[in-house]
């Protein structure tokens, strides 16, 4: 079968490669791919930054954000031939630390988890693809044009469940939420801010085009301002900061209304310095009860959560964020952004 497939830290690597058929064995799944979304992560694979090839080989198949329907399954796996699904992407380390051996594998501690398609397994970009039962989520049949934004919408549902996890530390009752970025994890966190009835606002560069028409079609606000001029115009009670551009992300730490609380989401790269009145920061934030908090990543319960948003999404809308639809062949355009991109996805030809 053929699969997408890199050579870790060696940039233009990325090819398309005859590989085995996997073997379902173990009580897997097999699963016919559908659709593999493309991300940031995935580009940064593809141009040697990082990735971890599985243990005795030398090449990764790429993808983590999967889409597949059962072609085989095991009785009594709870799934059946035609189901359509997606694959998680982490498995706690071998040795769990406290965290993943309590089903919290996206908060492991000691680092030695293990990722489909980033770090020591394999990924779902290939025409075949096998996963354990208990690490694949199934869908509702109307998601099968969208369903491969699961894994991404999974990453906000976290954020948002971080959110308000710190939030019932107190009487926390958000009316206005703030999300910088408007890229799918921006975008994905403005939909689940709408369903839970709060005033979503999205701040992203971009004057226009369809970033600006996904934000007024989700019945949100659309800014193109810079952050400090919207949160001190806004003051919102959260900010969820999807950029991970320095400058955007202090700022965003500095926005918040009294006992605000801004979710990190966005991975900034290294090497860049900024000047920050950090005093100044500090201050404001004991003094106002404000909290800052990073996540990355999901577990289980967030892949239902996000499946169960994805449901109740508008379809038109999910499907207006999947701006790029090419071929698996051609995966080299896809691997290349271009200015309108919200999200890319290959396709597998059936």
């Amino acid at each position: 079968m053929k699969a997408l497939t890199v050579v870790p830290l060696q940039s233009g690597s990325a090819e398309i490669r005859e590989v085995p058929d996997p073997d379902p064995a173990d009580g897997r799944l097999l699963v016919e791919a559908v659709a593999l979304g493309v991300c940031g992560t995935d580009r940064e694979i593809a141009a040697g930054d990082y990735g971890w090839a599985p243990s005795g080989a030398d090449r990764l198949v790429l993808g983590h954000e999967s889409l597949g329907r059962v072609r085989s399954a095991p009785a009594g796996s709870g799934y059946s031939a035609g189901d359509l699904v997606v694959g998680v992407v982490r498995r706690p380390d071998p040795q769990p630390c406290a965290a993943c051996a309590h089903g919290e594998f996206d908060m492991c501690r000691n680092g030695e988890y293990t990722e489909r398609g980033i770090k020591q397994l394999d990924g779902y970009g290939s025409a075949l693809w096998t996963v354990e039962p208990d690490y694949a989520v199934k869908l509702d049949p109307a998601l099968a044009e969208s369903g491969v934004l699961l894994e991404p919408t999974s990453v906000v549902a976290k954020a948002w469940d971080q959110i308000e996890r710190v939030g019932a530390r107190a009487y926390f009752a958000p009316e206005r939420v703030l999300v910088t970025g408007a890229g799918p994890i921006g975008l994905l966190a403005a939909l689940l801010g709408v369903q839970r009835g709060l005033d979503v606002h999205v701040l992203d560069r971009a004057e226009g085009g369809p970033k600006a028409e996904a934000v007024e079609a989700l019945t949100a606000t659309y800014h193109s301002t810079p952050v400090a001029e919207a949160a001190e115009r806004l003051r919102p009670d959260i900010i969820i900061e999807a950029t991970g551009a320095p400058s955007v992300v202090f700022d965003a730490i500095g926005g918040t209304a009294a006992y605000g609380i801004v979710c990190l989401t966005g991975v900034s790269a290294g090497g860049r310095t900024i000047s920050v009145d950090l005093g100044q920061a500090n201050r404001s934030m004991v003094l106002e009860n404000d909290v800052v908090v990073g996540s990355v990543n999901a577990n289980l319960r967030h892949y239902t959560a996000a499946a169960e948003a994805l449901t109740a999404a508008d379809p038109a809308w999910l499907a207006s964020l999947i701006t790029r639809r090419v071929p698996l062949h051609r995966f080299a355009e896809a691997l290349e952004a271009r200015p309108d991109d919200i999200k890319v996805v290959l396709t597998f030809e059936s």
